[in-house]
């Protein structure tokens, strides 16, 4: 895996662990040989990651809309930080730098995110690996809920066949690489 996207809040929430997951997935990245591609920002855990994978020499793609970019939370640390006019750029840019996508806690936009590549998979339109790192047991609740729709019929694929999950950083990287096509 070449590059992967990773989707993640612009604040580091209240709980450390977080802020020490976005360091331990930055690390496990490295280790794997893979860049990333997130959302440009130099705040939160956006920030947290980009900055441990620079401090180890990787490449980062930043792609952040202007509007954000001004008002100063672009990282212009990144080896290469695209500005774009909207967020739906933003996501297609994401898409087409990436192999992989991996969600870390975050907010409304972070759950967007990853709902859209995971629709996308769900649709066949592509067929790179999503997975979500599960810090703390941050999505626990979200992970129940898309199970309860599997049962109801409102999720065709189980979960084990649309998302990769994990609380380690290093085994989410290898499950993933595992499942690049």
């Amino acid at each position: 895996m070449k590059n992967i996207a990773v989707y993640c809040g612009s604040g580091a929430g209240t709980n450390p662990a977080y802020a020490e997951g976005a360091k331990g997935l930055g690390r496990a990245m490295v280790a794997a040989g893979s860049g990333l591609v997130y959302g440009g920002g130099n705040v939160g855990l956006m920030g947290i990651i980009a900055d441990e994978m620079l401090a180890q020499g990787r490449e980062v793609i930043g792609v952040i809309p202007q509007a954000l970019y001004d008002l100063e939370v672009g990282h212009d640390g990144c080896t290469q930080l695209i500005t774009v006019d909207t967020m739906h750029e933003r996501k297609a840019l994401m898409m087409q730098h990436s192999d992989a996508f991996i969600a870390m806690p975050g907010g409304i936009g972070t759950l967007e995110e990853l709902f859209e590549v995971l629709t996308w998979f769900q649709l066949d339109f592509h067929q790179k690996p999503v997975g979500i790192l599960n810090t703390a047991g941050y999505y626990d609740q979200l992970l129940a809920f898309l199970n309860h729709s599997v049962q109801e019929a409102f999720i065709r694929e189980s979960m084990d066949e649309l998302l990769v999950v994990s609380s380690d950083p290093v085994e989410l990287v290898d499950l993933l690489k595992r499942r690049c096509r």
